[in-house]
């Protein structure tokens, strides 16, 4: 949030945020530290789809953003979004360069459509093989340069970057996707609709794929159920029952693949004698007090823990850039100035997890 704010702090704007039945304080924490926030709580788990269609429903700007929680923003992304929209006319949906959380690039930060050729080379492994290849990782758009700014065709809800009026003409999210897909889907109409998709490589968010998505193999198997029912609403007929079947057989077996190969998320434990604090020297001298009161003992973690201290001298957009750079492989965490929590990230499943130190 700490990061949303900064960058959204020059914009006139609006923050919505839906839960879906959360019970790790979420509530709570929101509406004491940011007042101003626009806080929904459901009573239930509705789905991606269901949820960022309510807050659509009563969001008032010109522009929208889709935003998954997991992520930390730089300062001048919201700006460069806008400029990009401004200078070309016929946008439909922008994304952005996405890191994971150990500061590696995310392939899906830019895709293209599922047709039978891509479902093929992603199901069975070819384009994990040749990953800059156009013939085998179309999916992906592998051979179009990372750091350039490119037509696309689909866009990560992760980070979905549009305008209002585009949603009136096509429409929200497909509520039979519960959860994946969903924007893929959305990413199609508006394309069909005559609209051009892009991908921005001049901003970079840090999206940890959060660990609410890797809770259980439900999650493993809404996905890979998610896609099948993609291909199915938009297969060509010529294609038929046989195309159907490949993809669904496909989806099988990478699913079974996926739930044996799949790890638990390990949290960090925090201690003083093997930490790297980085940045402003009073969101440091802050997190130093903190941890005092907060943990004792020795840490879980092999070898030497990282953390990013957001601050007046250290900005989001700074940490990125470090992430990518000098400190590139290492364990990071991450602490903005006045949020009294660090966000972890482990190696072993890029994830992020909030981790809320005594006041």
């Amino acid at each position: 949030m700490h990061s949303v704010l900064k960058a959204a702090h020059s914009l006139k704007h609006e923050i919505i945020i839906i839960d879906n039945a959360s019970s790790d304080g979420t509530r709570e924490l929101i509406e004491n530290r940011f007042p101003a926030v626009r806080f929904i709580a459901n009573s239930e788990n509705i789905g991606f789809s269901k949820a960022n269609n309510q807050a659509l429903r009563i969001a008032t700007g010109k522009y929208i953003l889709f935003l998954n929680p997991d992520t930390l923003i730089a300062e001048d992304c919201f700006s460069k979004c806008l400029e990009f929209f401004e200078k070309n006319k016929n946008t439909g949906v922008l994304g952005v360069k996405m890191i994971d959380g150990a500061g590696h690039y995310l392939k899906e930060s830019k895709r293209g459509f599922p047709g039978p050729w891509r479902s093929f080379c992603k199901l069975f492994g070819l384009t994990r093989w040749f990953p800059h290849s156009r013939w085998f990782s179309g999916y992906y758009l592998g051979q179009l340069n990372k750091d350039e700014n490119h037509q696309i065709e689909c866009v990560s809800g992760a980070f979905f970057f549009t305008l209002s009026e585009i949603l009136s003409k096509c429409g929200g999210f497909d509520e039979q996707f519960f959860m994946y897909a969903e924007d893929i889907d959305l990413s199609y109409r508006i394309r069909s609709a005559g609209f051009i998709n892009y991908y921005l490589s001049n901003t970079t968010i840090i999206h940890f794929k959060g660990e609410s998505t890797l809770k259980d193999n439900q999650y493993i198997r809404t996905f890979y159920h998610a896609m099948s029912r993609f291909s199915r609403k938009y297969a060509p007929e010529k294609f038929g029952s046989f195309y159907n079947f490949f993809i669904e057989s496909g989806i099988q077996f990478r699913m079974v693949l996926a739930l044996i190969s799949r790890k638990k998320v390990k949290k960090a434990d925090f201690s003083l004698e093997n930490l790297l604090l980085v940045g402003d020297e009073s969101s440091k001298q802050e997190l130093t007090n903190k941890l005092k009161t907060s943990f004792s003992g020795e840490s879980s973690l092999p070898g030497l823990q990282i953390v990013f201290c957001e601050g007046v001298n250290y900005s989001f957009k700074q940490i990125i850039e470090d992430m990518q750079g000098k400190y590139g492989g290492k364990f990071f965490s991450f602490h903005s100035f006045g949020s009294g929590a660090i966000i972890q990230s482990t190696k072993e499943q890029i994830s992020g997890t909030a981790l809320l130190l005594n006041s």
